[in-house]
């Protein structure tokens, strides 16, 4: 077999891949969006993600990444309804303090938040510290990886709250905005990555209760 038949698996091409996950989704968001709308943001999911060091999940990773990226279109839209408030961690790489919060948050809120984090410059893989420190305590964010800020998930979410990451997050009316300082935990042995994960549990935790106190 080829790389490119490991990287794709049974697809043969990429552009059999693509198709596929275009057609899945089409189907899936019928009504919502266009076959044209989905292809675009497949394809453009394809290629933020060409670098990513998890090429055994790529498709999965790509029809994650695109069906995530279309919910957060359509909600901003407002063609798909929200049901929850919207969260959204940025840091620059997402592979360290937003992946953490944002699976800690997911943990704690038990689906009463809907969770998303993204990197304005994201990394081919998440921090080995980072998912050390999270398996500890019970978290497994083996299958999660970098994802690049978009528009759209800015626009849909209710709360932003930004890590290190300065000007790159865009600024809309109508969203809270919060900055966390924190250490980054980059090539930091595990001694010095938990202090990081235990503030932020601290921090999901009180902003869960007073997201859930606010919402009616």
């Amino acid at each position: 077999m080829t790389d490119d038949g490991k990287m794709f698996g049974d697809y043969g091409t990429s552009d059999e891949m693509v198709e596929h996950i275009c057609e899945q989704l089409a189907r899936e968001f019928t009504g919502t969006f266009t076959p044209e709308t989905v292809k675009r943001f497949v394809s453009e999911s394809f290629d933020s993600l060409a670098n990513a060091k998890v090429k055994a999940f790529v498709p999965l990773l790509i029809h994650r990444f695109a069906k995530e990226r279309l919910r957060a279109a359509g909600q901003a839209e407002g063609v798909i309804g929200k049901e929850v408030p919207e969260v959204l961690f940025v840091c620059v790489h997402n592979a360290g303090r937003s992946q953490m919060a944002a699976a800690l948050l997911n943990r704690a809120a038990q689906g009463r938040l809907h969770v998303r984090s993204a990197g304005s410059a994201p990394a081919d893989q998440i921090h080995p510290g980072v998912r050390e420190a999270m398996a500890e305590i019970g978290v497994d964010i083996s299958e999660e990886f970098p994802k690049p800020l978009t528009d759209e998930v800015v626009r849909a979410a209710d709360v932003v709250i930004t890590m290190g990451c300065g000007d790159a997050c865009p600024v809309y009316p109508g969203k809270r905005y919060l900055d966390w300082e924190l250490d980054d935990p980059t090539n930091k042995p595990i001694n010095e990555v938990r202090p990081i994960r235990d503030e932020l549990d601290r921090r999901v935790r009180a902003l869960l209760d007073d997201l859930v106190t606010a919402t009616p």
